[in-house]
Formats: C-alpha cells, sequence, structure tokens
C-alpha cells in the first residue's frame, strides 16, 4: 500500500499543451498505454534523463532532438524499448515518424519515451495503430487520464498542481510522474512531465529544470537502480500573457521557480509513497557535513543498505547497522565521536555511543511509524542534504519476482 499517498488532486489545464491517451495493448489488451502530448508552437522544452550508459533508444532520439524545435512528446508503457540496439531505435524512429506525418511536422519534433520491461523490442506497428485515438482524445483537461496512462508498476497516478500570479497574470504549473521501483534516478525520475503556460527563454527554463530535478527527482531512491529510461521534461508554453522570463532577474522569476520545484518535490516524493511493496516513508537527513558530496555518501548509504531496510520494515530500531553505514559510506577522516544520530527526535547515538538517555522502547516507537525521520549529524561543517526512501518488504521480493510472469 502506497504511504500517505492520497487520491490524485485537481490538475489544472496549462493552456498551449494537450494530452491524449489511447490503448495500443502493448503488455495487455485494453490498457491505456499510448500518451500523446502536444506544445503549442513556440513552446520552451527542456529535459533531464538517465545516467545509465546503456540507456534506451528513445533516450537517444530525445537528447538528440532536444536542442531542436520539439514540440510532441510519445509515450508508451509495457514495454522498454532498452538493450535493443538498432532495431529499437529503428522501432523508436518508426512510431515519431507516423505520429509526425499525422500532424504535419518533422519526425524531429517529436521525442519518445518508453517504459516497461528492459531487452524486448518495442511493438512499432502497436503504438502507431493507437496514434489516431491518441490524437482525437488531445486535450488540455487531460492530465489525469494521462498520469494514469503512464503508469507501469505504480499503484497510484501521481499528479500535482499549483497556481501563482505573476504580473496580475494567474500562472499555471501541472505535472505528473510515474515510478514505483527502479528508483535512483540520479537525473530525474522513470517518467515525469511538467508544463506551465508562463513565457520562459529555452536555456533558462534547461537551467531550472536541473536545479529542480537535484533538489527533488536526484533525491529519491527507492532501491539504487537507475533506470535505462529514466527522464524529466519541462515545457513553457509561453500562452500567459505576461513578459518572457529570459533571465533570473527577471519579473516573476523567482515565483515561478519555487513553484515548479514545490510540484517536482511533491511529485519526487509521491513516486517514493508508492515505492513497491513500500510500508515507510523515511527521510534521511545529514547535516553538519563539510561538502555536499560527503552528506550524500552517507545519506545514500543508509539509504540503500539491505540491513537498514529492513529493520524499518519491521519496525526494530537496530541503530547499529545506521553507524555501519555511515562508517563505511567513505567519508575521509570522518571522526566518529562527533556524529550523532536521531530517529525523529530521539538521540539514539551521540559522540559516536548510544546516547545515556536513550531507550529501546523510544527507538521501538518511532520505527513503528509509517513516516519517519533518520537524522545524522556529522559535526564537520554547515552543509546539509536530504534523500528521502522506503523501507524494503516482502511485497517488493514479490513484484520484481513475477514483474515478467
Amino acid at each position: 500500500m502506497p504511504v500517505g499517498l492520497g487520491p490524485l488532486p485537481a490538475l489544472h489545464p496549462v493552456s498551449g499543451f494537450r494530452l491524449g491517451i489511447a490503448s495500443a495493448g502493448i503488455k495487455r489488451v485494453g490498457r491505456k498505454d499510448v500518451v500523446v502530448m502536444e506544445a503549442a508552437q513556440g513552446s520552451s522544452i527542456a529535459g533531464v534523463f538517465t545516467r545509465n550508459a546503456f540507456c534506451a533508444a528513445p533516450v537517444t532520439l530525445c537528447r538528440q532532438r532536444l536542442t531542436g524545435s520539439p514540440q510532441y512528446l510519445l509515450v508508451n508503457t509495457g514495454n522498454a524499448n532498452a538493450g535493443t540496439g538498432k532495431p529499437g531505435m529503428q522501432a523508436a524512429e518508426r512510431t515519431c515518424e507516423a505520429l509526425a506525418e499525422k500532424v504535419g511536422c518533422e519526425a524531429a519534433q517529436v521525442l519518445p519515451f518508453s517504459t516497461g520491461v528492459i531487452g524486448e523490442l518495442l511493438p512499432a506497428d502497436k503504438v502507431i495503430a493507437a496514434l489516431p485515438a491518441a490524437l482525437a482524445d488531445l486535450a488540455e483537461d487531460n492530465w489525469a487520464h494521462a498520469a494514469e496512462g503512464i503508469m507501469t508498476t505504480d499503484t497510484q497516478p501521481k499528479g500535482c498542481s499549483r497556481r501563482i500570479e505573476i504580473a496580475g497574470q494567474v500562472i499555471t504549473i501541472t505535472g505528473i510522474s510515474k515510478g514505483a521501483g527502479m528508483i535512483r534516478p540520479n537525473m530525474a525520475t522513470m517518467l515525469g512531465y511538467i508544463a506551465t503556460d508562463a513565457p520562459v527563454a529555452q536555456p533558462l527554463l534547461q537551467a531550472l529544470l536541473r536545479e529542480a530535478a537535484d533538489l527533488s527527482f536526484n533525491r529519491i531512491t527507492i532501491d539504487g537502480d537507475t533506470s535505462t529510461n529514466d527522464s524529466c521534461m519541462l515545457v513553457a508554453t509561453g500562452k500567459a500573457d505576461i513578459p518572457l522570463i529570459d533571465s533570473p532577474e527577471a519579473q516573476g522569476y523567482e515565483e515561478l521557480a519555487t513553484a515548479i520545484k514545490d510540484v517536482m518535490l511533491t511529485l519526487a516524493q509521491a513516486i517514493v509513497r508508492d515505492g513497491e511493496g513500500a510500508t515507510k516513508f523515511v527521510t534521511i537527513r545529514v547535516n553538519g557535513g563539510a561538502n555536499n558530496d560527503e552528506c550524500l555518501d552517507v545519506a545514500y548509504a543508509v539509504a540503500h543498505s539491505p540491513l537498514i531496510k529492513t529493520a524499518l520494515f519491521a519496525s526494530d530500531p537496530n541503530w547499529g547497522r545506521i553507524l555501519a553505514a555511515v562508517g563505511y559510506a567513505g567519508v575521509p577522516d570522518l571522526d566518529v565521536e562527533k556524529i550523532d544520530v536521531y530517529l525523529d527526535d530521539v538521540c539514539i547515538t551521540r559522540q559516536g555511543g548510544r546516547a545515556a538517555e536513550y531507550e529501546e522502547s523510544q527507538g521501538a516507537r518511532v520505527m513503528g511509524q509509517s513516516e519517519i525521520t533518520i537524522r545524522i549529524e556529522l559535526g564537520r561543517g554547515e552543509v546539509s542534504e536530504t534523500l528521502w526512501t522506503t523501507d524494503l518488504s516482502h511485497e517488493y521480493v514479490r513484484i520484481n519476482a513475477e514483474y515478467r510472469t
């Protein structure tokens, strides 16, 4: 069951951005598994992608085409089209060419995205056959249906929407994401799409997306695996009647950046809350680091430890496992006598050893909660970093053992 992830909230339409959903039957007959997104002409589009060297064919095409003038996004689920070599690239290109022919644009203006099983060739004919229905379904208020259409092992659709005011005009930011396993994005998420009607110059939009991803999708991990297909896109249609935002000093930039970061953080945390088999939503906060890298090294060591994750699932306050992970994180010249560790507000270790006032019942109380914060004070400097992760349950093993059956 997802942890604290409620029903999909109201998702406001974004002027100049339409979404259409259809069924190609890629993995299951009748499943809505193809989504077409259309950005108004002149929109700015930014993207960040997986750093996995074995990236999927659609990721390669997106990277090549992002610097052009893309207008359409074509998404399929049920098949990752990764590890498929030249035939996979040809299949991705065919789907883009088919969509381009139907809408009257260049194939290079179509960005493809795939998610699902790795190592199986994309059934391009099925995707192409579903395009007329997806195009006929295009509408600005289709965000909720699109959130369902991009799901794979997700148990619930994920979306977020905000409205702000700039120069007397209401500006909308709406986004959806999918992902529940194979999550250590190292760039974005499995798939994420955010759009706004604000006019934003593309170079600034790209810089904003990278900054926002580093504060959200790059700070979540479920199992430490980086997907071959991770992609996150940010679209600015420019339909709002305000001056172009072309620099961080431009009117409205700070308000817009804050709202986009908020939407992306909400979407990223929703992925953790829906982690495969997750029963705990865990915040890991590392304070007092000398630099960001060592804070992240410690946080990821704790977040990825199977022993810690299984202790979280069992609600077992086995704090020795946390100390062990901090110790092997690779921080140079680590002085363990300066380290304090907390479960929520309960100090479990002080100066490298068990806190004198700590009682096992206190730790058990915190570990029994569905939402937990593990706070580590390094005592080395002023830098802090935060990650969000889950426990590791029997259900995670079952889901991934049966993924292809």
